[in-house]
């Protein structure tokens, strides 16, 4: 009998329990490589593709395009390279819950990397002695890659070396246990910010029509949005307030920079001015950049502000946000907020990326909406919305002339935010954007 390798499910993300099969890069008979990318998954977080941990040639796909799938099921079993009849399946295939390498002795290549805690991952394992070779012999060895194998790299990073005629071999790691980064391939193409990826093809799963009415399944993203937003509406008490601002300022100097390139190569727009005068007004008043512990009945401050954007995509609305984005220089804000967006649109956007915002702005302008009364993210305190610019009749200077206005809205928590609190928040923001000169030499 043939042996095979059977790759099941693995964790693409921490607390989440299943994964929705997009779409196979392989069928039967292809011949695979570790670390080769073979299939496409959506779980509540993302969309990502998954690395098989073995060389071989596949011989049974167990999970067509949209299924959903639980964490450690079987989804594809693989016929080892040189096994042939005589050699029981069980005596190469992964134990139950083996996905790869075991923590702490290789890279993690899909989520969010190795887990920070000391503590011991468990897994469940088949009380099996099929585990050894024939009677007399050692213990069977894990397949080992061969050494023409392209350097170890998470899919986004391959995706990104593909996109921009990077080999992979040729790319010095700098990662743990000689995984190539980001860095090391766009220091390698001489880039600063990746392209966007091609636009993915559509989804599949099943749609119900009848005579009158298509019924869309909810799953991943958007089923996750839906709970999300609920909790949101009905733990946190929201507040919105609004306010009008003369950005007539702003725009002129965001044209002057969009001639110019003094920031680069990278799109300048209204909302990195928006971020930037936003980040400001959060670093005058900490507090509003905190979250609230139900469990302990405590306020949390966060000394770190990861800025959120929302970005609606094929798959429903995610929320990435940039780390530590108040440290950032007006530049390399600009940097991050671009290749963020790109991204995103791209439904690339990875679960860390997702993880871990602090607070959050939503651009509806871009619908031509003036304003609106955005619900919180869940975990956050605030939340800005940022209408259209229009150009309107106002008083400047004494006298009535058209000047480019938006309208900012600010929903927060509360429980922890009071009037006071929001308010200095949102005027601070517009205060900014009527006088944007001093933000050129923020940090």
């Amino acid at each position: 009998m043939t042996a095979t390798l059977t790759f099941r499910m693995p964790d693409v993300g921490e607390g989440l329990v299943e994964a929705e099969i997009l779409a196979w890069h392989v069928a039967v008979g292809d011949t695979v490589t570790d670390g080769q990318p073979v299939c496409e998954v959506e779980t509540a977080k993302a969309a990502v593709e998954l690395p098989i941990p073995y060389d071989g040639t596949v011989a049974e796909i167990l999970s067509p395009p949209g299924t959903t799938v639980a964490v450690g099921a079987p989804i594809i079993t693989v016929r080892p390279a040189g096994t042939g009849p005589g050699v029981s399946p069980d005596a190469c295939s992964a134990p139950s819950g083996d996905t790869g390498p075991a923590p702490g002795d290789g890279a993690v290549l899909v989520g969010y990397g190795p887990r920070a805690s000391s503590a011991p991952v468990r897994r469940r394992r088949k009380a099996t002695a099929a585990a050894t070779g024939p009677a007399g012999t050692a213990p069977l060895a894990p397949p080992v890659a061969d050494a023409g194998v392209p350097a170890r790299a998470k899919p986004p990073v391959r995706m990104l070396a593909k996109r921009l005629g990077v080999d992979l071999s040729a790319v010095p790691a700098s990662g743990a246990h000689a995984v190539v980064t980001r860095e090391d391939v766009l220091a390698a193409a001489a880039e600063t910010v990746p392209e966007p990826a091609p636009t993915p093809a559509p989804r599949p799963g099943p749609v119900r029509d009848g005579a009158h009415e298509t019924r869309i399944p909810v799953r991943g993203v958007r089923r996750a949005t839906a709970k999300a937003m609920v909790a949101s509406a009905f733990t946190a008490p929201h507040v919105t307030e609004f306010i009008e601002v003369d950005v007539s300022r702003t725009m002129k100097l965001v044209r002057r920079l969009r001639k110019s390139g003094e920031l680069g190569e990278t799109p300048v727009g209204p909302l990195l001015f928006v971020a930037a005068a936003y980040l400001a007004a959060v670093r005058r008043h900490p507090g509003i950049n905190a979250s609230w512990d139900e469990e302990h009945q405590e306020i949390v401050l966060r000394h770190q502000v990861n800025l959120g954007i929302a970005a609606a995509t094929e798959r429903g609305l995610i929320v990435p946000n940039i780390k530590d984005a108040g440290r950032l220089t007006l530049a390399e804000l600009a940097d991050a907020l671009g290749s963020l967006v790109h991204t995103a649109r791209a439904g690339r956007a990875a679960p860390g990326d997702l993880a871990g915002g602090t607070t959050t702005i939503t651009n509806i302008g871009v619908y031509g909406v003036d304003g609106g009364t955005p619900l919180l993210n869940p975990g956050e305190a605030a939340i800005l919305a940022v209408g259209a610019i229009r150009t309107r009749p106002w008083v400047h200077e004494g006298r009535v002339v058209p000047r480019e206005v938006v309208t900012l809205s600010l929903s927060f928590d509360h429980r922890l935010v009071d009037g006071e609190l929001g308010s200095q928040v949102l005027a601070g923001t517009a205060a900014a954007l009527e006088h944007p000169r001093r933000l050129l030499w923020w940090r």
